[in-house]
């Protein structure tokens, strides 16, 4: 490996790991951010949607930003504007500031990864792109692993404002590589869809901001009723601009591939699930079972461990046998492990009340994952797996914004024992309909017809 390759690689690994790290350590911290600052769960679920909303209308656009000034420019401002919004965060005064500055951590979070993945694609070639991809996609999945752990010590021996302050120092050694960094930033001339990225935004927006605050307005309220209207015709104007423009930020006609599109319906489902679950895990834990943040972080590392030793090995039979069975019978399992959670009462044991329902969940979902990678981006040519990737991840991350946005409308005000278990009824449902939608739509392919095609 080159020094200009070793150096893209690292950049990508720390850019993306500042990311996915954000994602997975604030959980543990909206207990204390909630009590320090007020709100319950009304603040919880905007702190952790507040990113969502910016983090998933902008990655498409991301992309195109990156073709169109250079991928080492767009990580750059990336790192930058993470690392702004991450100090804002961290001395939030107010509940309303913290919102508003991880809305604008969002908008930053947007350009890292598909941009980090995007230099990577563009530097390295062949077998060893592959080899690039795989070690990038190994040390970003480190954070899901150490992110709980890490939050739940600084949230119980420091400040839960240091969560924040984690992102500073793989930035700072980011930024002092980049500058280093001697590349060609190859670029494009393709005009920005402006009035998708704004149509998108609105409309997430508007649909998010009704299901969250009807708790506190009620649906009769104008307010309510009239932004999510705005926010339901902004995405019906969304879909209609994207038919039409010439440079959609969103080209639908992917969605005419069947396993593409299948795909994309079990991933809203499969996800939501997911990000679901655990927002209401960590919570739950906390408020309700009086875990302090350490542990409740560490609830869920079994998942992590067996997915890191059992889904590329699932990935590899998916390969052979086709996507179809493992997309089908994963989901169903993890949603049958997640029901095993509604033995979950106060006093909560772990042992025997949440760790075999998380060690079915983890093996359900490493049954899926990989085979749904594979079934979404192996419908479609090499050539539009970036924007395949893109969509998919997109799609993923609104799911787990919409689910944790309408969880208000079935437990109230805050999350109680019955409360969670109406919530874990609610994640195994979207889970096995999720196996049920794959079984029905997803086919077994040949990867080669579709490069043909």
């Amino acid at each position: 490996m080159k020094t200009s390759q070793r150096l893209v690689l690292i950049i990508a690994i720390l850019a993306s790991f500042v990311a996915f790290l954000d994602g997975s350590v604030v959980g543990v911290a909206l207990p204390a951010i909630s009590k320090e600052l007020g709100g319950g769960l009304l603040i919880q679920q905007w702190v952790n949607d507040a990113y969502l909303i910016s983090l998933g209308t902008l990655i498409l656009a991301a992309g195109s930003l990156s073709d169109i000034f250079g991928r080492k420019r767009i990580v750059s401002v990336g790192l930058i504007g993470f690392l702004v919004t991450s100090i804002l965060c961290a001395v939030a005064p107010t509940s309303e500031f913290l919102i508003i500055s991880r809305g604008l951590q969002g908008i930053a979070g947007a350009l890292l990864v598909p941009s980090s993945l995007a230099l990577i694609i563009s530097t390295f070639k062949g077998v060893e792109q592959s080899k690039a991809i795989g070690r990038w996609t190994s040390w970003t999945g480190i954070a899901f692993i150490i992110g709980p752990l890490v939050g739940g010590l600084m949230v119980d021996l420091l400040s839960w404002r240091l969560v924040f302050a984690i992102n500073v120092i793989p930035i700072v050694i980011s930024l002092v590589l980049l500058k280093r960094l001697e590349i060609e930033d190859t670029r494009t001339r393709k005009p920005i869809d402006t009035l998708g990225i704004i149509l998108g935004a609105v409309g997430l927006g508007g649909i998010v901001y009704a299901l969250i605050e009807q708790g506190n307005y009620g649906w009769n309220s104008p307010l309510i009723w009239g932004t999510f209207a705005a926010g339901v015709a902004a995405m019906i104007w969304f879909i209609f601009h994207e038919r039409r423009t010439k440079e959609p930020m969103l080209p639908l006609e992917l969605f005419h591939v069947q396993n593409f599109s299948v795909g994309n319906l079990a991933t809203l489902f499969i996800y939501a699930a997911l990000a679901l679950q655990g927002f209401l895990i960590v919570i739950f834990l906390q408020q309700v079972a009086g875990y302090p943040a350490t542990l409740a972080g560490l609830v869920s590392l079994p998942i992590t461990i067996i997915m890191f030793f059992l889904s590329s090995r699932f990935g590899a039979l998916s390969g052979k046998y086709g996507p179809r069975l493992f997309m089908a019978v994963g989901p169903i399992v993890a949603g049958i492990g997640t029901l095993y959670m509604l033995f979950v009462n106060v006093p909560t044991i772990y042992w025997t009340q949440l760790l075999p329902g998380i060690i079915l969940f983890g093996l359900g979902l490493s049954i899926t994952v990989a085979p749904l990678t594979s079934a979404i981006l192996g419908s479609i040519q090499s050539s539009q797996a970036g924007i395949g990737s893109a969509i998919n991840n997109a799609v993923a991350r609104i799911a787990g914004l919409l689910s944790i946005a309408v969880i208000g409308l079935f437990v109230g005000k805050i999350i109680t024992l019955s409360g969670f278990h109406i919530g874990i009824v609610l994640c195994s449902a979207l889970l096995i309909l999720g196996g049920i939608i794959s079984a029905i739509g997803i086919q077994n392919i040949n990867k080669q017809k579709v490069q043909k095609a």
